[in-house]
């Protein structure tokens, strides 16, 4: 793949004779605003990152989350646009400049497709089709749809939000730079190909990752005969992924602390750990001992977070060759040297055993899935059967930009997908009261 190719200007939904306005923002800046001002952007401020939304004591939401990622991200190709000029030249300076500003809005976006309460939402449209009622409407379905449903992951609803024509009534979605939406596929195969749960687009959407990757010329590293595909990464995926990783790891860690799920000195050895014994001592020297103990986690956090950019940034060049070629493995941080690697997998570890584990993480777990799993219940059987006088009682809650009764059942099926997956946390859970009976609208 060449980075000439790679950085391109053109949008999804415009023809090739599109001419962009003359303004001081550049393309991919207009990205970042279409991002930042749609409603779809202002909703995750309402939908759980980690731990339930307290009240009193501040924690991370998606939105919160995304923006601290976009803010690392933006750094990571600031500076891998630098050493690259440096490498390349003059020849790809307007490329490299523009990696900046395309890593911060694909960081925007990465997670605007998430259902509500996280990997819980997840988990519950998948057991919905792949375990219970749901498993009835196999035959609706073809073999990828069905698959696409049985493994539903926010990833790909990603992709399906900012390209499918719901978003703002307009063809072509948020009409982004296929350079910023390449950047936000992680995982850049179909579901039928999938090792796990993690894939990048469903089967409405793959003629429209296709043609962005013919555009930018992404490899195609394997093609089934039923028309599955597996592409290579765009290279700022890796970008992405690690200013994602290096928020949602850290700033957990922070997080836990806040809530005293962590003490102070459990906190402050995970962090100081990246370090040699040199800066660590230099880090903790920093602040008096009578500091706000809060204070001095958020400075180690800010080190920590600065160190792993530049290791980052590092690893991304140095593998620039096999990026390119489509053979790296793996994601940056997984290639962080000592004592780095060590320090974030041992926080890894914590992580699972001991945050997102704990009781105030595992009971929101609960209540979402049920949420969710009932919600969906009901709204399928009401596109099932849209003649019942319940079934018009729900199907008049959601907006008429879904496509709840088109001809097609699997259609109708994704339309009830994109609705539930586009509400908030508290939406969700007010609608499940009013439903059940639970409270009623305030006049």
């Amino acid at each position: 793949m060449f980075w000439n190719e790679l950085i391109s200007t053109a949008r999804l939904g415009k023809s090739e004779n599109y001419v962009a306005p003359l303004e001081g923002r550049t393309e991919f800046q207009r990205d970042y605003d279409r991002l930042i001002f749609s409603a779809a952007f202002r909703r995750m401020q309402n939908k759980t990152q980690v731990f339930p939304l307290p009240g009193s004591i501040f924690v991370h939401n998606r939105l919160t989350h995304s923006l601290e990622v976009s803010s690392v991200g933006r750094s990571l190709g600031h500076d891998v646009g630098i050493s690259l000029t440096k490498r390349h030249g003059p020849a790809l300076a307007n490329e490299m400049q523009s990696l900046e500003s395309i890593t911060s809005a694909a960081c925007l976006a990465h997670d605007m497709g998430n259902p509500p309460f996280g990997h819980s939402g997840e988990n519950a449209i998948r057991t919905f089709f792949s375990e219970n009622e749901g498993s009835t409407l196999r035959p609706h379905f073809t073999e990828q749809q069905w698959m696409d449903i049985t493994k539903f992951d926010g990833n790909a609803n990603t992709f399906r939000l900012l390209t499918h024509q719901f978003e703002g009534r307009r063809p072509g979605g948020f009409v982004m730079t296929y350079s910023t939406l390449a950047s936000v596929v992680k995982y850049p195969f179909s579901s039928t190909l999938a090792p796990k749960s993690k894939f990048g687009f469903f089967e409405s959407e793959q003629p429209l990752f296709e043609e962005m990757a013919r555009k930018l010329r992404l490899l195609c590293k394997q093609r089934t005969d039923q028309g599955a595909v597996v592409y290579a990464r765009h290279p700022l995926v890796y970008l992405v992924e690690a200013a994602d990783d290096i928020c949602y790891e850290v700033m957990d860690v922070e997080d836990a602390h806040k809530l005293r799920l962590l003490s102070f000195d459990e906190t402050e050895d995970l962090l100081l750990a990246f370090f040699d014994e040199p800066e660590r001592s230099s880090i903790r020297s920093a602040y008096a001992e009578e500091t706000d103990l809060n204070d001095r986690i958020v400075y180690y956090r800010a080190c920590v977070i600065n160190h792993l950019v530049r290791a980052c940034v590092q690893i991304f060049v140095e593998n620039e060759e096999p990026i390119l070629a489509g053979q790296f493995e793996g994601s940056l941080v997984s290639h962080l040297p000592a004592p780095l690697g060590p320090a974030f997998a041992r926080i890894s570890k914590l992580a699972k055993t001991k945050i997102y584990n704990c009781k105030e993480v595992t009971d929101v777990e609960i209540a979402g899935y049920h949420i969710i799993y009932t919600l969906l219940e009901l709204m399928v059987d009401a596109v099932l059967h849209p003649e019942k006088a319940y079934s018009k009682l729900l199907l008049c809650q959601a907006s008429k930009q879904y496509a709840l009764q088109a001809p097609a059942i699997a259609d109708r099926i994704m339309a009830v997908l994109d609705y539930l997956s586009g509400m908030t946390d508290v939406f969700a859970l007010d609608l499940y009261r009013k439903i059940n009976g639970h409270s009623l609208p305030v006049v």
